[in-house]
């Protein structure tokens, strides 16, 4: 059976509680340089999915999941040594690492971000 790309899994490295959510929100006006999940920062503002990174995913023709960290971890228990964000790739609900935390933690905006996970998708393809 050929390698069937079902959904891109996007990981923050966030919890998704209402409490984390705002102080998440104050964390990335107040102190940017040390907040800890680059994915959010790159491609949120302090409340919203900016726009070029919607229309960028609205390019790629997988299902797309958004995850928050504990989310992940209870779905996915054998990733939780993994390091956050990350982004991976389901194949056969085989879950594989597409883009690493080290990788997302280098890209400086949604250029460069759309610009790795382009290159590892025609990788992976």
């Amino acid at each position: 059976m050929d390698k069937k790309p079902e959904k891109l899994i996007f990981v923050y490295n966030a919890d998704s509680s209402v409490l984390s959510k705002v102080s998440d929100a104050i964390k990335k006006i107040t102190t940017p340089d040390k907040y800890q999940c680059n994915l959010c920062m790159v491609t949120y503002g302090a409340i919203s999915m900016k726009d070029e990174w919607k229309k960028f995913l609205s390019t790629l023709l997988f299902e797309k999941e958004f995850l928050h960290r504990d989310e992940f971890h209870e779905k996915f228990p054998e990733w939780k040594e993994e390091k956050l964000p990350a982004i991976f790739i389901s194949e056969n609900n085989i879950l594989n690492l597409l883009v690493s935390s080290e990788e997302i933690n280098r890209q400086k905006n949604i250029t460069d971000l759309k610009n790795i996970i382009s290159a590892k998708l025609k990788i992976a393809l």
